[in-house]
This record gives structure tokens, sequence and C-alpha cells, in this order.
């Protein structure tokens, strides 16, 4: 008997590797799925500009970041609000106090994202609602409204065509300066219930057709993930939901995670994540005794595990992980 409809995962269509360089941008979902490639010590860049949740923000950002233009504190898009200096274009992880600090912080991320350009392998974009705010002082599209007064923008629907034709346009110019990167689509499958539940369809319906467009505009460059369809489809109950019934809860992020692993990682990629994750476990441990024998011959051994990945995989990252070792073995 079978109790679920299974979706078509998108095998072998690329091969995603440690050392496969990796940006992504998006919505909630991209953050956690950059999260977790992170953790496994995969090559990533994660939002430089923040969670962004439409089309048109993530190519502001992209672009921004391919022209390596940087703000100013007198830039149009920097704005104080109730004691905090915003980017409209950022996530309010940016805000602060000192309009400088944000500045500082913002072209720090830009700088270090245009860097990784020309080696990049993957770009990974989540599109999460096609509905844009406008400032209505400027009519430019808002990557975040920082709860600033409601009349100070106006609110609309992206249409199909201005998301394929902003989009194209994004693509013709990354491939100027990342001549070998492809780039993963994705829609999220948080819902966006604010918009109300068949404005959301309607949002998540027009991201769908843009993105398909896309895909048949440029097969070689394009191709698309389906955890929204893994969600709707596969994980078709609310116990797959967190407590606000709108973002998937941690089992199904684990499942649409099982299910990216068993799209893109070789087996080798897949051993080497076992690997990370049994020193991850180890290390999150807590002993009874850590000053025991015992405990310092089992830090070791993680140690040894640790230079050992290392050597083999010298584009890996394990700094903290043998700074911890060390604090460890030195109690």
């Amino acid at each position: 008997m079978r109790f679920k409809t299974d979706v078509t995962l998108p095998i072998g269509k690329i091969e995603i590797s440690h050392s496969t360089k990796i940006m992504l941008l998006g919505s909630c979902f991209a953050q956690n799925m950059g999260m977790r490639l992170k953790e496994y010590k995969f090559d990533v860049d994660v939002n430089p500009f923040g969670i962004l949740y439409n089309p048109f923000s993530l190519s502001v950002a992209l672009q921004r970041i391919i022209d390596c233009e940087l703000i100013m504190p007198s830039s149009s898009c920097m704005i104080q609000h109730n004691g905090l200096w915003h980017s409209l274009m950022h996530h309010g992880d940016f805000s602060s106090e000192n309009a400088d600090e944000v500045v500082a912080s913002v072209n720090k991320r830009i700088e270090s994202a245009h860097d990784m350009l020309p080696s990049l392998d993957l770009l990974m974009l989540t599109f999460g609602t096609a509905y844009v705010y406008r400032n209505i002082n400027d009519g430019k599209v808002v990557g975040n409204c920082h709860k600033l007064p409601q009349k100070m923008f106006s609110r609309e629907l992206l249409s199909v065509e201005e998301i394929v034709n902003e989009i194209s346009g994004l693509i013709e110019k990354l491939k100027e300066v990342s001549r070998s990167a492809r780039i993963m689509f994705t829609i999220s499958p948080i819902r966006h219930l604010r918009d109300g539940a068949h404005d959301n369809q309607v949002s998540k319906a027009t991201l769908l057709l843009a993105v398909e467009e896309l895909k048949r505009n440029f097969p070689e460059q394009v191709l698309y993930f389906p955890s929204y369809e893994i969600m709707l489809d596969e994980l078709r109950d609310y116990r797959f939901y967190a407590d606000d019934m709108v973002h998937p809860s941690s089992l199904a992020q684990d499942y649409i995670w099982e299910c990216f692993a068993s799209s893109f990682f070789s087996q080798r990629t897949a051993g080497l994540n076992i690997e990370i994750g049994e020193i991850t476990k180890a290390l999150a441990h807590r002993p009874n005794n850590p000053s025991s024998p015992e405990y310092k011959a089992f830090i070791n051994k993680i140690l040894m595990k640790v230079k050992s990945l290392v050597e083999s995989n010298p584009f890996m990252d394990f700094k903290n992980e043998i700074e911890r070792c060390n604090t460890l073995l030195n109690i």
C-alpha cells in the first residue's frame, strides 16, 4: 500500500561536493538549507543581503554583488526608524543604532560575495513570494519594510512576464562573471498566509510558472529543486508543520534535506557528511567529568579524526573544531 505521492527528484542533474562553491539567496528556506550545508563544511555563502523573499529584491541584491556596488550612509536605501538605522535592501540582521556600522557590515558582505563570483559553481535562489512592496518616494522595490509605516509602501503582485524578464537579464549578466555557474531555483514551501490563503496560492503559482519559463529559456544553466512540491505532496499533513502552521517542522526540514542529498550528493560526499556529523555530535556531548583521562582520550581521538579529514580535504575549514578539541584537552 502507498500512503503518499512521490515527487520526482532531479537526481544526477548536478553533483554537489564539499569543494563546490555555492551561494544561496532567498527566503527562510534558503537560510535553513544554507546553514545545513555550512554545518557539513560545504563552501557556501548564505544570504549576503540577509533573508529576502521576492524575485526583484533578489535580482537587485545579485546585481549589486556582481558590480560590487557598495552603499554609503547617504544612500537612498538607508533610513532611520525607532532609533535604528536600516537598509531597505537588507534584512534586519544588518540594522544598528549606528549608520556607519550598518554600512560597514553590508559592504563587507557585498565585497566577500563579489570575490566569490569568478569561481562560483552553483547559485541557489529561493523565491518566497511574488508580492513586492515599493517605496512610494522612489518607486523602488524594497527587500524589507522594517516595520515602517504602511503608508510609505505600495503592494503589488508581480506578473510571470515581469519576473522572467528581470531574472533573464540577471542570468545573462551573471554569465559574464561566473561562466561555469549553474542556477538552481526553489520555491519556498513556507506559506505566506499574511497574504491570505488564496493570494498565497496565486503568488506561488506565479513563481512556479516563472521558473518553468526560465528553465525553458536557459536549459543549460537553470535547474529546479522541488522543495515546494515535496512539502505539499509528500508531506501533506499538519504534523509536518511547526506550531505556527506556516513553517515546515524540523522533521519536514530533515526530510527535504535528505531529498536534496539523495539528488545531488555522491556516495563519497554522503560519507563525508556522516563523518562530519559524528564529529559535531561528539563535541556537543557534555561529559560528567571533562578532566577524566577517559574523556581526554575520547577528545584526542576526535582531534586525530579531524586532522585526518583536513589532510585529505584541505579545502574544508575545521578551525573551530580543532580549537574546541585543544580547549577541552587543556581543561
